[in-house]
């Protein structure tokens, strides 16, 4: 997802998208250790992913601390 698209989020669902993020993740991985990964990029776009979910929760806990 792009990070304007994810900045439109509510924080719940934002952490919602979160759990489901590393459940992809964890397939994907598991899908590599046994050799069944189509996409092996895909790995890093949700990697890429989960970071940016994790910077906007991230900065609205800053700036609602700062408040």
């Amino acid at each position: 997802m792009k990070i304007n698209e994810l900045r439109e989020l509510s924080t719940a669902e934002l952490e919602e998208k979160l759990v489901s993020y590393k459940q992809e993740l964890f397939n994907l991985r598991f899908q590599n250790a046994i050799n069944q990964l189509d996409n092996p990029k895909r790995i890093g776009d949700v990697k890429k992913t989960i970071a940016r979910i994790l910077t906007i929760i991230r900065e609205r806990e800053l700036e609602s601390s700062a408040m």
